[in-house]
């Protein structure tokens, strides 16, 4: 369910930038950012490059399983 969230401007200005570079739009700029504060927060130990493989894996298709042959 989408809502609608008041933001400062500078905010939605820095996830413009970002986001163009990633090929995202805001919304989902600002979506990334909160799923690596998530995984920051559950995971402190974790550095920035580990939680951003976790990210990549999550947005990745699924593989079947091998199939001897």
């Amino acid at each position: 369910m989408a809502i609608n969230v008041k933001l400062p401007a500078a905010l939605v200005e820095t996830a413009k930038r970002y986001g163009s570079i990633e090929h995202r739009s805001v919304p989902k700029q600002i979506e990334y950012w909160s799923q690596i504060g998530r995984i920051a927060a559950e995971n402190p130990d974790l550095p920035f490059s580990v939680i951003r493989d976790i990210l990549v894996a999550e947005q990745e298709a699924p593989v079947g399983e091998y199939q001897f042959g």
